[in-house]
């Protein structure tokens, strides 16, 4: 299957209002309310195709054509944007173990993602496999905090956070993995450390909201949802940890068909989003800024064809 990364980028152009208005209201207007719309995946798990037809749940859904035109038409909707994934794009079909990882990669730089954390299905290659994949296809951020690289041959791909401007908006992005060890062969991912989620979650959530002065934090996860038994969670990472705007989650698999509003607490709140698997649906989160607060509003899109 040979993907051209022309089909799918996208020259995004500036929104105009069209309207004969004073100079000084459209900078005020501009000064008093700011926007970006977060497009999200999680799980998509080397679905290149759409579902067969006769899926008995996903019937015709999802593939990564029908994903990119979704994509490229809210490019041209909005002035800014962010395209992010949280982890888990290898296993789960033909694709991954005839291409080892390049497809998935090809099709998600052509896309023009620009962030991805890792989960733990990105190491059934193993550390080798997944650098080999990025490094011959890819450029965006593979972003992840808690995992420590220093002993691997990935230390100098993987950061622990990013920083993405739009316009005059910063957006701080980090990452979280889940604990490795019992989930992955040992083989696989090698002399990586794994370190406390909920412990780097607050370094660098402050790091990013007060030094970093970002008008946004956002936090994509490998977590989980929430489970029933004692483990870290995102539903226990936002309760837990201040000044995360939004938490794109993975892993368990969860439809969201809203996002869930968690009280942190400072008395403030975060987002919870995951939008299920197989690139079945693109997550839309629309944030509307201003000096006094942040509004958001949002859209399951379900892909198909």
């Amino acid at each position: 299957m040979v993907l051209d990364r022309r089909d799918f980028i996208v020259k995004s152009s500036a929104f105009g209002l069209g309207l004969s208005l004073a100079p000084e209201f459209l900078l005020r207007a501009k000064q008093d309310f700011r926007s970006i719309t977060i497009m999200h995946t999680n799980d998509t798990h080397s679905r290149i195709d759409p579902f067969p037809d006769n899926d008995k749940y996903h019937a015709s859904k999802g593939g990564v054509v029908n994903r990119a035109a979704v994509i490229e038409r809210i490019r041209n909707e909005v002035e800014n944007s962010l395209l992010l994934d949280a982890g888990d794009i290898f296993q789960g079909t033909p694709y991954f173990n005839k291409y080892q990882g390049n497809l998935e990669m090809q099709v998600m730089e052509a896309m023009g993602y620009d962030a991805m954390t890792l989960g733990n299905h990105d190491f059934d290659i193993g550390i080798e496999g997944f650098e080999k994949a990025y490094r011959a296809n890819a450029s965006f951020s593979i972003i992840c905090a808690n995992y420590d690289f220093s002993n691997t041959s990935i230390k100098d791909l993987v950061i622990p956070y990013k920083i993405f401007e739009r316009n005059d908006i910063k957006v701080g992005i980090f990452g979280l993995g889940i604990e490795l060890n019992g989930l992955v062969p040992k083989a696989m991912y090698g002399e990586i450390q794994y370190h406390d989620p909920i412990a780097v979650a607050t370094k660098y959530a402050k790091i990013l909201k007060f030094d970093m002065e970002c008008d946004l934090v956002i936090c994509l996860s490998h977590l989980g949802d929430k489970y029933e038994e004692a483990k870290v969670s995102d539903h226990i990472l936002a309760s837990e940890v201040d000044h995360i705007d939004l938490i794109i989650g993975a892993h368990t698999h969860t439809f969201h068909k809203t996002p869930k509003l968690i009280t942190r607490r400072d008395s403030g709140a975060t987002l919870i989003n995951q939008v299920g698997h197989g690139g079945i649906n693109l997550g839309r989160i629309d944030f509307i800024l201003s000096d006094s607060k942040k509004r958001s509003k949002h859209k399951l899109i379900e892909l198909s064809r």
